[in-house]
């Protein structure tokens, strides 16, 4: 399948291609010296949002890549074509066959269903502040509010006594990357009131260190939900770097 639609322009200096990919916009961000093995990240929501990383990412000869999603508390669907998407940027780029999933906020979300669903596609997986406790972010449940109800309902259709019962939570997939050896890099605000790290983001952390998994975790100091990433994302870049 060639891409359709395409449009040329930068991302920070770095060339950028604009598509359709299976009826959804799509792009790819090219560095200037590529690194031997074409490696990539591929940012699952919020395409350009906090971009220290992906730049740092780029000058270190990466590629960068995203494909927007129906919703962004992610159906299955959308991992799918996460998925599809990284098997064709291979086959059609000659990209590495294996990427890092970058997820901030409910992008983290995304990344983990992609990593648990679909280890064979990731060598490591970076999460920021990520949801991964529905009941606490968008129900409101716990500490945050439940501003973000209405629309998580109304794009996902479930109602709240049916998410109560669910065990498809992104929480519900952690033991899953463990089991498959995804090392995971954690960041988040100890003050977030939008996604609290102590339902959310700690809830992963406990989980990778009872079973062994590989994980580092940073938590800033005072930080709410925003700024996400690091100012100085050298942490990241070098875990990314080791696992690629």
């Amino acid at each position: 399948m060639k891409a359709t639609n395409v449009q040329e322009s930068l991302f920070y200096g770095f060339k950028q291609l604009t598509f359709d990919f299976n009826g959804r916009q799509a792009f790819l961000v090219f560095p200037k010296e590529p690194d031997a093995g074409k490696n990539f990240l591929l940012k699952t929501e919020y395409f350009g949002a906090f971009p220290n990383l992906e730049i740092a990412m780029l000058e270190r000869g990466f590629h960068l890549a995203h494909v927007q999603n129906e919703t962004r508390w992610c159906k299955p669907t959308d991992t799918e074509r996460q998925a599809a998407f990284i098997q064709w940027l291979h086959e059609e780029y000659g990209l590495a066959s294996r990427c890092t999933p970058v997820g901030m906020s409910c992008g983290g979300m995304q990344a983990i269903y992609l990593s648990a669903k679909h280890p064979e596609l990731v060598n490591a997986c970076y999460i920021d502040a990520p949801v991964v406790n529905l009941l606490s972010c968008p129900a409101g449940l716990g500490r945050a509010g439940n501003g973000m109800w209405p629309e998580f309902e109304q794009a996902m259709g479930i109602s709240l006594p049916e998410l109560i019962g669910s065990r498809e939570h992104p929480l519900d997939y952690v033991p899953a990357m463990v089991a498959s050896k995804v090392p995971l890099f954690l960041v988040a605000g100890d003050s977030d009131g939008v996604v609290p790290y102590c339902e959310n983001g700690d809830l992963v952390d406990r989980i990778y260190r009872k079973m062994g998994g590989d994980i580092t975790t940073i938590v800033k100091p005072g930080c709410d939900h925003h700024p996400h990433g690091l100012e100085d994302p050298t942490p990241i870049a070098a875990f990314i770097l080791k696992h690629s």
